[in-house]
């Protein structure tokens, strides 16, 4: 089945998750079945550690401890805490569901991001997007990063509490926002209005981040409805595309409050 935008529904990755707190908030989430919870046989006794055991069991996930070097040769990061979960793909709501008020009734405060590539950053961004209330988040289905075990593990399960959505092309997705409403806000460190001074109040809000180094395409910056700039005040001209978007997203989200 097909939305209107042509999308086929598809996952996005993220069946590996690791990170103590990305394995505990996925097990707390519950909205994507754990197949299974891996634990390094040499661990120290820790809170959180004890937190992981008693969902894995509530929720009948099978837990296994393995040896280090056993575990060292399964996990994808460098420091993975010990603790790796196994689980079914990321759900890809579809961008129609993202322009619907979420379950709380808040009005759709949504991120775009215009070919991240590096999973770090792609996983601290929707750690600040989580944080300052996005409500969606919609990813470019080809050339930019997936949701990989790094992105989970920096995203200390924030992915288990957004919505998700996968495009085929941002210029056409922005459109698509354009009809329903949506005003569009791409940051470009040429834009006109400086961030802190946007005024959304509380009118369906999408901010477009473009990547790193590159910024935002040509297409993309075209089919934003304004560009933001944040004003830096070092010498440096630009700022890593992580930070940015936390500034931004608590900017929109001040505005909104």
């Amino acid at each position: 089945m097909r939305s209107r935008s042509g999308e086929s529904p598809r996952g996005l990755g993220g069946e590996q998750v690791e990170g103590r707190h990305a394995v505990r908030e996925l097990l707390l989430a519950g909205n994507r079945r754990t197949r299974e919870v891996l634990l390094a046989g040499d661990l120290d006794q820790a809170p959180i550690l004890d937190d992981i055991i008693d969902l894995a069991d509530e929720a009948r996930v099978p837990i296994r401890e393995l040896s280090r070097s056993k575990f060292e040769s399964l996990a994808r990061t460098e420091a993975p805490q010990g603790v790796v979960a196994m689980a079914a793909p990321l759900r890809d709501h579809g961008l129609e569901v993202l322009l619907q008020r979420d379950s709380s009734g808040t009005v759709p405060f949504l991120l775009l991001l215009d070919g991240i590539t590096d999973p770090g950053n792609l996983g601290a961004i929707l750690r600040s997007a989580e944080c300052a209330g996005v409500t969606g988040v919609v990813l470019p289905r080809h050339r930019a990063a997936r949701v990989t075990a790094t992105a989970t593990k920096a995203a200390a399960g924030a992915i288990e509490h957004l919505r998700l959505a996968s495009v085929s092309g941002l210029p056409k997705a922005l459109g698509l926002l354009a009809e329903a409403g949506v005003w569009s806000v791409g940051l470009d460190s040429v834009g006109d209005v400086v961030v802190h001074e946007l005024a959304v109040a509380d009118q369906p809000v999408a901010l477009v981040m473009g990547a790193e180094g590159a910024g935002l395409s040509r297409l993309v910056r075209e089919r934003c409805d304004t560009l933001v700039r944040i004003p830096l005040q070092g010498v440096l001209a630009s700022m890593n595309v992580s930070a940015a978007a936390a500034v931004a997203l608590f900017e929109v989200a001040r505005h909104r409050s």
